[in-house]
């Protein structure tokens, strides 16, 4: 993609809209939206890098309830001819066909490459990357497995999506137990994953979300990590305005 003269790429992770409570994830999806419709004003494309909901599951009739706010702005944004891409994050991979068939906005269940400017951008949520983090990446193979599917989808919605909302406020992310910190880039799974994609190809951004934690870590003298932050504590994203990309506070 060549961006017009005047345009910008912008990129937001981690909104966990849902929780802690209906009433403080109101508040800060109002903020999203006005996030959202100040941006579209320049805007070539959208990038949601996954966690937009602390749940979701898509039934075959139903979707959980709410979000009409975050979801009419994506649909208006989207039927005005600006590009959104969505990836599926560890709290909303059992994401389907919803988004496409109602927003048309593509949803990518793994990291993938795009080019702006010719510069390259490999971008992904980053869960269950590099090194490490074996017990997450059991659990997630158990919770996409297709019979594990079929069987949570014969919970009726009220069982189902509650007992799930429940189980995924109970991350002390969102409980509002702030213990994210920066473990050194020895000790940072998706930096020593970035620099493994590196001996073999060349990327100038690594764009990841789900560490919560706003992070630019320079790789090499032409490829850089950004982490995007989350929508929580930081309210944090980035934007490419064809030359560089900025990780910003909004």
């Amino acid at each position: 993609m060549q961006l017009p003269k005047g345009k910008k790429i912008y990129f937001s992770s981690d909104n966990h809209l849902g929780a802690p409570t209906k009433e403080e994830s109101l508040v800060r999806e109002h903020k999203f939206v006005q996030w959202l419709d100040e941006v579209k004003q320049d805007a070539a494309a959208i990038f949601l890098l996954g966690d937009l909901f602390d749940f979701w599951f898509e039934y075959k009739t139903v979707v959980p309830k709410g979000f009409v706010r975050v979801l009419g702005k994506l649909a208006e944004i989207s039927d005005a001819g600006i590009p959104i891409y969505f990836f599926v994050g560890n709290h909303d991979l059992w994401m389907d066909s919803y988004f496409e068939d109602e927003l048309n906005i593509p949803v990518y269940h793994k990291p993938k490459v795009f080019h702006f400017n010719d510069t390259s951008f490999f971008i992904g949520h980053g869960d269950g990357l590099g090194p490490g983090d074996k017990g997450y990446k059991r659990m997630k193979k158990v919770f996409t497995n297709p019979v594990a599917k079929w069987f949570f989808r014969w919970l009726h919605p009220d069982i189902g999506v509650k007992l799930a909302q429940y189980l995924s406020v109970k991350n002390k992310l969102i409980s509002g137990d702030d213990d994210v910190k920066f473990l050194g880039e020895e000790n940072e799974w998706l930096v020593q994953y970035c620099k493994r994609k590196l001996a073999t190809n060349h990327y100038d951004y690594f764009l990841f979300g789900h560490r919560h934690l706003p992070m630019e870590i320079q790789l090499n003298e032409q490829s850089k990590y950004v982490n995007l932050g989350d929508w929580i504590i930081y309210y944090t994203y980035a934007v490419f305005d064809g030359e560089k990309l900025e990780l910003k506070k909004y």
